[in-house]
């Protein structure tokens, strides 16, 4: 199901058919609503094609039919209805995504609930068979540069790289309009691909009199290149580099699974270019802090991956594009990205205080019993001393004869401010921190991340709707 999109993609969710699906099942054993129930859901059917390649689409259509290819491996039900046509896969599909079909389906059902009876109802005629194999290769390209361009965003199974990295330009506003210049041409491709599909089908019907084959650029369902988006996925995956997920080294995922270390990620990159944070801790804090806080680290992510040469321009490109300086962004924008970015169910956790003075993000993959802990001593503890030793150096300002009344006055707005915050950094360790620190808490990253973010309770930043049922 999902947006509408054609050809491929909305590959996003995960389904637990451990033991042939028995949770899912009985997943009405566990309902409150029906505690003594034990069959099967109605949504389970047609198992014996579970599993199979074939055609999916997307159950309420609005402008156009959403129907897309998909590898073998994936389920479905009436949200993303599916066929199997076997070795004319690539046929029927050049045939389904045509101005054609639509026609024919709004005809159908006009209430663009696209059931499967509907699909199979479509006319089929003999002598498109004359032209099946430009069909087919049409259908083929178009499917190629849909999943292109599904797995150029960091939250595609198949991603490898970002694509501004991959432009291997010295500066990112080169590199930007280099696949600004590359996106553009993929859609241009794909509208080519469609109307000449259209052609085909609309010759073959006889409806040259009914039906242009001209496709509006808007209906063309590939992602557009937008230089403050893509700037914030250059973020995220340098965060990504970061923490050893990714490296600018070798493409793919690095470090995914449970509890990984630096040391994992040594074996894979013995010499890295960029050395990740060995402690799977960044810290996100107003101010020049710490030496290994997430903006600071993030601007030695830019030097390393676009040179030292065009350093103050690229980081200009960034922030330019963002409408604010980095530090800000990572303080106040980058960690909600995030939660859109993976649809709350973050991967990055923020720790953070009751009022956000404090912030420290850690990997989910990266977790270990003693992660609270490292994040408890070496950064909200470290950050308190540092903001007492700054409190006393400001309250010498305050009672100094040599500073000014407006010196004076503003050291003690600074020292009210500080002495919130201590407060509130007490607080949070004595009535959260400190007590999980020394619980140890140990997860399984196959429980999720809902199950698992709620054992931290408000230690980690609140996400709205994350306790929402899942589908």
């Amino acid at each position: 199901g999902g947006e509408f999109r054609k050809w491929y993609g909305n590959v996003e969710l995960v389904v637990n058919w451990e033991n042939d699906g028995a949770e899912i099942k009985n997943w009405l054993i566990n309902n409150p609503k029906d505690p003594n129930t034990s069959h099967w859901s109605r949504r389970i059917i047609n198992t014996e094609y579970y599993g199979k390649s074939g055609l999916t689409w997307t159950f309420v259509a609005s402008g156009a039919f959403g129907i897309r290819y998909t590898d073998k491996g994936f389920l479905f039900d009436v949200g993303g209805s599916s066929l199997f046509p076997n070795d004319k896969t690539f046929y029927l599909l050049s045939f389904l995504c045509s101005c054609v079909a639509w026609h024919f389906l709004k005809s159908l059902n006009p209430t663009l609930n696209l059931q499967a009876g509907n699909i199979a109802s479509i006319p089929w005629n003999e002598n498109s068979n004359s032209f099946e194999n430009k069909a087919i290769s049409i259908a083929t390209n178009s499917v190629e540069l849909a999943r292109q361009d599904w797995n150029n965003y960091e939250t595609a199974w198949d991603f490898t790289e970002n694509p501004l990295i991959r432009q291997k330009q010295p500066t990112l506003k080169a590199a930007f309009e280099q696949w600004q210049t590359q996106n553009r041409a993929a859609i241009v491709e794909m509208k080519r691909l469609e109307e000449e599909n259209n052609r085909l089908f609309i010759d073959a019907y006889g409806l040259q009199d009914e039906l242009s084959p001209d496709v509006p650029e808007e209906q063309i369902t590939l992602v557009r290149a937008d230089r403050e988006k893509d700037c914030r996925d250059f973020i995220s995956y340098a965060v990504g580099c970061l923490f050893g997920r990714y490296s600018l080294d070798k493409t793919g995922l690095i470090l995914a699974g449970q509890g990984e270390t630096l040391d994992d990620y040594l074996k894979h990159i013995p010499e890295p270019t960029l050395m990740p944070c060995e402690n799977n801790v960044l810290p996100i804090i107003d101010g020049d802090w710490f030496a290994d806080d997430v903006s600071e680290r993030f601007r030695e992510f830019l030097r390393v991956s676009f040179g030292e040469v065009h350093y103050a321009e690229n980081l200009h490109f960034i922030e330019e594009s963002l409408g604010k300086k980095i530090g800000q962004y990572f303080v106040k924008d980058f960690y909600n990205d995030h939660i859109k970015r993976y649809k709350k169910r973050p991967i990055y956790w923020l720790f953070s205080s009751p009022k956000g003075s404090f912030n420290a993000l850690i990997y989910l993959h990266r977790y270990r019993a003693d992660t609270v802990s490292v994040v408890l001593n070496e950064y909200l503890r470290e950050f308190r001393t540092k903001l007492s030793a700054q409190k006393s150096h400001l309250e010498a300002i305050s009672i100094s004869s040599n500073a000014s009344q407006s010196e004076k006055t503003k050291a003690l707005k600074e020292i009210e401010k500080m002495n919130k915050m201590i407060a509130e950094l007490e607080e949070y360790e004595r009535e959260v921190l400190y007590p999980l620190a020394t619980e140890q808490k140990v997860i399984d990253l196959d429980d999720g991340v809902k199950v698992n973010y709620g054992k931290f309770g408000t230690a980690l930043k609140k996400i709205a709707g994350l306790d929402a049922q899942d589908d």
